[in-house]
Order: C-alpha cells, then sequence, then structure tokens
C-alpha cells in the first residue's frame, strides 16, 4: 500500500508540473475502518468503510492554491493538477506561502522506532463484538445502572505519503483500537449518564473491555441524585479525563496562527511566566505507540522533543513554515494537513510536570470546592482569555465527595488561572496528551 500511494504523489507532482506548477506537495492517504455497536446483548450496527484522499497543493510565485479528491484514476488527478493550476493563478499573493528549503527536510523518515502500526493486523469483526458485549454486560451488571445507551469497539488503519518538488518523500501507517461504554442511571428526567473508553495502536496494550464497561457504569450510578452547586468563588479540581481541555487553552493561544494575527491572550508572554514555577510543559512527537507521535510534520519538516513552557516560562510558540515567516522565526516542525487544506501549526504529543499527590490527595488539600469530571459548550475570549464553560461533576467537603453536581457554569481568566493550578500525578501515560488532574483556585462557580 505504501508503494502505492508513494506512485499517487508522484503522479500527482508530475501532472502538477505539466499544469504550469512551479512548486507543489502532494498528499496519499488511505484507510480502513470497522466499527461495532451492540445493545441490550445484541447487534445494533456493524460499518466497515474504506477509502482514499488524495491533496494537491500548487504554487506559481507568491500564489498557492488546494484542491483534493477520493478518486485515484490518472484523468481525476490530471484534472486536479489543472484546477489548482488555475485556482492559483486567481489566487491573492501570500508572500509566506512555500515549500520547506531542502536543507531543511528530515533525513530520518522511517517510523518504525516509533511502534505506530499493530504488526497483529485486523481483528476479526466478530471479535470487536465481543468486545462491546463484554464492555455492555459488565457495565449493566453494576448495580443501579438502568441502561447502556452504547456500547462500541473499533479499529482502523491508514497509510499515508507525502511528497514534494523540493525532494521529499516519506510515509507511514497507523493503527488504532478502540471500546468505548455509555451507562444511565435512574428513569425520566431523573436519569444521568456517563461513560469510558480507551484506545491504544496495539491492540495487546487494550485494557479489559469489561473493566471499560465496570468504570462506564460506576461514573454513571456515582451521579444520581445531580443537583446545583452552591454559587460562589471556589477551588476548583478539573479531573484527569478532561484536564487536558484546560492546557489545550493554553496550546491553542500559543499556535502560531493566532499569535500572526495577534488574536490570542499569550501574544506578547513570549519569556514571561503562565505556568507556576515548578511546572513545564513538554512536547515530545517520538514516543513509542501513542497516538501523537511522527516522524517528520505535514511540511516534511522532522520532528523533535522540546519544552513549550519550561519552569513556568513560556519558550516558544507552535509554528508551521507560513507561521514562522510571517514572524520572523523558524518553523517548529508543527505543521499538519489534511487533503483538502494547507498545512497549519498543531501540537503532538504534550507532558505536563507531575505533582507529588493523588486526586485524593488534591481533594484533601482542596477541602471544600468543584470536581469537575465534564464539561459543556464554551465561551473563551481567545484575545483577552475570559473563560466560561458548562460543568457538572461532584462537589467536594472535607477533602471527600458530598454529592454529584449538574447545571453550573465555571468563569475566571485563563492567564489567572494557569497560574495557580496544582497538578496532581494521575496522567495516564498512554495519552497523547498527558495532563494529570488539576487543582485551580478562585474560580468562580454559578449554581443556585
Amino acid at each position: 500500500m505504501q508503494q502505492k500511494l508513494e506512485q499517487l504523489t508522484d503522479a500527482m507532482l508530475g501532472a502538477a508540473r505539466a499544469a504550469g506548477a512551479e512548486a507543489a506537495d502532494a498528499l496519499a492517504v488511505e484507510g480502513q475502518s470497522i466499527a461495532i455497536d451492540v445493545r441490550e446483548g445484541a447487534l445494533e450496527q456493524a460499518e466497515r468503510s474504506e477509502g482514499i484522499d488524495l491533496g494537491l497543493r500548487v504554487l506559481i510565485g507568491l500564489r498557492q492554491a488546494c484542491v483534493s479528491a477520493s478518486d485515484a484514476r490518472a484523468q481525476t488527478i490530471e484534472a486536479m493538477a489543472e484546477r489548482a493550476v488555475a485556482m492559483a493563478r486567481e489566487a491573492p499573493e501570500d508572500p509566506h506561502a512555500g515549500l520547506a528549503d531542502p536543507g531543511q527536510l528530515a533525513r530520518d523518515r522511517d517510523a518504525a522506532a516509533l511502534e505506530l502500526d499493530d504488526p497483529a493486523g485486523e481483528v476479526a469483526p466478530e471479535r470487536l463484538e465481543a468486545e462491546a458485549r463484554a464492555a455492555e454486560a459488565a457495565a449493566l451488571a453494576v448495580a443501579g445502572v438502568s441502561q447502556v445507551s452504547s456500547a462500541s469497539a473499533a479499529q482502523g488503519r491508514q497509510v499515508m505519503h507525502l511528497a514534494a518538488t523540493n525532494g521529499f518523500s516519506g510515509g507511514y501507517a497507523r493503527s488504532s483500537r478502540m471500546t468505548s461504554c455509555v451507562a444511565i442511571t435512574g428513569e425520566g428526567t431523573a436519569m444521568e449518564r456517563d461513560g469510558y473508553g480507551e484506545s491504544r495502536i496495539f491492540g495487546a496494550d487494550m485494557p479489559d473491555p469489561a473493566e471499560i464497561g465496570r468504570i462506564a457504569g460506576e461514573r454513571a450510578v456515582a451521579r444520581a441524585g445531580a443537583r446545583r452547586p452552591k454559587t460562589g468563588a471556589w477551588p476548583v479540581i478539573y479531573d484527569e479525563r478532561i484536564a487536558a481541555g484546560l492546557i489545550g487553552h493554553l496550546l491553542a493561544a500559543v499556535n502560531g496562527t493566532a499569535i500572526a494575527r495577534g488574536a490570542s491572550w499569550l501574544r506578547d508572554a513570549m519569556g514571561e511566566p503562565v505556568l507556576p514555577s515548578g511546572l513545564t510543559l513538554t512536547e515530545d512527537p517520538h514516543r513509542p505507540r501513542i497516538g501523537g507521535s511522527r516522524p517528520f510534520d505535514a511540511e516534511g519538516l522532522a520532528t523533535a522533543r522540546r519544552d513549550i513552557v519550561k519552569g513556568g516560562v513560556l519558550q516558544g510558540w507552535v509554528l508551521d513554515l507560513a507561521t514562522a515567516r510571517k514572524l520572523g522565526l523558524d518553523s517548529t516542525a508543527n505543521a499538519a494537513r489534511s487533503a483538502a487544506a494547507p498545512p497549519s501549526p498543531s501540537v503532538f504529543n504534550i507532558a505536563l510536570t507531575l505533582g507529588a499527590q493523588d486526586l485524593d490527595g488534591l481533594m484533601r488539600e482542596m477541602g471544600t470546592g468543584f470536581l469537575v469530571t465534564s464539561l459543556m459548550g464554551a465561551s473563551i475570549n481567545p484575545t483577552t482569555g475570559d473563560y466560561s464553560r458548562g460543568a457538572s461533576g461532584f462537589w467536594i467537603e472535607n477533602g471527600e465527595v458530598a454529592y454529584p453536581v449538574n447545571e453550573c457554569t465555571l468563569a475566571g481568566n485563563l492567564r489567572e488561572m494557569l497560574m495557580r493550578i496544582t497538578p496532581a500525578n494521575d496522567a495516564r501515560a498512554h495519552r497523547s496528551q498527558m495532563v494529570p488532574s488539576l487543582l485551580v483556585e478562585g474560580l468562580t462557580i454559578a449554581g443556585e
């Protein structure tokens, strides 16, 4: 399959040159997936998908255009190139668009050491169905679970190849396995739901599906009788399952696209504290068997481990070639892209410094406050960092869970919030975003 995709990217580049492009890059992605859903012990849905996506970006002077297709026939590739060149000739000039210089390109393009493709290959659909059934049965076995709204198991594999007229040519495959379950407790308007899911690159690394179902059921039952919390300023713990979202707001603010536009609440924060002094936020795209790992980015540059925040101080932006050129800097090899769009900055595998205590210890330190386990909706001002989100979870008193909570809103300012975080030590090592539970002092909670 890899050889086939390499041939397709070569064909796209050849067609682009023949149509009049001065430079071009081409992306070919082929994938297949199987998803199984069960309900009440019976197969509810089985879905298999296969497809190929082709993307071509052409450059003429300072103008560029992108086109995509899901048809690999020669006449389609020729039409893609002609259309892309015609579009580029009409596009506005962009002085920052362009391919990498040959000297910038990754030399090691082999992803084998990253173990991104499970050698065990595809498993039978019957096995996925059995895993989904096991998750559902385990959830239903939890006392207090009234029904299971979904139990699913899936697998997939995707192969990509990127090539460009600057001499780059490289690709790799990535596999995935997943099991998830959502359980419900109560009836009618008193129903509450929660769930649990796990995914891995290697099927052998997946936890027991019955364990996934059990956790989903226990989480749902724990939410029975949820009510609104007290209104006021209280400390808040973001549970590990959602804490990465809080750090994600920081990463969005240091994304080169936001910085180049001046639309970031951290636009003037380079070299300044953005986290407490003991915390470091590291990006490592080379962690084996992790979903965000990759040997090179979407522009062919070598990825590398780096500290985005070190000792609390912001060290750099997240840049692709275009945003780096706009800011007069070097790319940080963070380009990502789909077949239908040009590259843009993104992060790969994030880890935040762990704290000294587990979640229970963090709750004891908090004393009284709100443990958030689910977030919904969002009102984030990207320029000021003002923050407001709907939330649910548990009210904590004397360091222990007092009652479940729903229908409330959290509000604060991200710059201030992130300077007041205390991490636990419960981050899961298999996650691409290794962020532990986070205690944040002094948020405003709108409840009763």
